[in-house]
Parts: structure tokens; C-alpha cells; sequence
């Protein structure tokens, strides 16, 4: 009897396992009409992911303000600071529940963004190019495309 209810609250076990590691990775998603993926969100989850996406746009805005601009050296500090807002101290505190409705390689993308903004930030702090700057910002904004192409948000109901 007691090798019985081990096996089963092992079976359990491996099973609660394997569904959580699913939707870790699959996320809560649907395939879309227009061949994207949708994430379902509550309508808050949805205008949070969408905030957090206009603040990166505004920080790139910001850094290529930055590199158009005259008085470079004045610009960096301004360039570096806008960068940094958007590097991983952004993807602090986000709700495990919400994180686990993302499918893992929108996280990835998401996280290498915020990454690669503090390298960014770094890099202006080192002074590197405006063309070097402009290359790590080509790289940041073709996985933006890449994301927007694949994947959309839906509101759950």
C-alpha cells in the first residue's frame, strides 16, 4: 500500500512538473488569424507589456536624439542615463503570473533587450562611436521586428 502511494505521489509529482516546464515554455498563447501568435493577457498584463514596450522605444528615441545632436560629449551622459532606464532594472518585480503566460523565446528576446541596454549604456559610457552605438541599436531594433512580426497580444475573455 505504501509503495502504491509513493509511486502515485511521484506519477503526481512528474506530472505537475511537466505541465508547469509546458506552459513555462509554451506560454498561454493561441495561433492568430494573421498567422502570428497571440498571447492572452488580462487587459492590465496587456497595457503593461505595451508601457514597457513604448519606454523602450523612447529610450532608443533618446539615444539616436543623442547621436544626432551637436555638443556629443554633453549628449552622452543624457545618452547613457535614457539607455540604462530601459536595461534589466525595468524587468525587476514582474509578476510570476504573468511571466508564466509569456512563451519562453518572447521572455528571451525580451530579456536580451533589456541586457543589451545596459551594454549599451556602457558602451556610451566608454565612448564608443556614434557608428558602434548605431551598429548596437540595429541589432536591438531587428529583434523588436522579428518579436512584432511574430507575435501579437490578445485580451483573454
Amino acid at each position: 500500500m505504501r509503495s502504491t502511494l509513493c509511486r502515485i505521489t511521484l506519477g503526481l509529482w512528474i506530472l505537475t512538473f511537466g505541465v508547469a516546464g509546458w506552459f513555462f515554455v509554451q506560454g498561454w498563447t493561441a495561433q492568430g488569424i494573421d498567422g502570428r501568435t497571440q498571447i492572452m493577457l488580462a487587459p492590465a498584463e496587456r497595457d503593461l507589456i505595451l508601457g514597457e514596450m513604448r519606454l523602450l522605444l523612447k529610450a532608443v528615441h533618446g539615444v539616436v536624439t543623442g547621436l544626432a545632436g551637436q555638443g556629443q560629449e554633453v549628449n552622452r551622459t543624457q545618452m547613457e542615463q535614457v539607455a540604462r532606464s530601459a536595461g534589466m532594472h525595468m524587468a525587476e518585480d514582474v509578476n510570476p503570473a504573468l511571466m508564466a503566460k509569456l512563451p519562453l523565446p518572447f521572455k528571451q528576446m525580451g530579456m536580451s533587450i533589456h541586457h543589451d541596454m545596459d551594454a549599451l549604456a556602457d558602451a556610451i559610457a566608454n565612448k564608443e562611436t556614434s557608428q558602434q552605438i548605431l551598429q548596437r541599436l540595429s541589432s536591438m531594433t531587428s529583434r523588436c521586428t522579428t518579436c512584432h512580426d511574430v507575435y501579437r497580444f490578445s485580451v483573454e475573455r
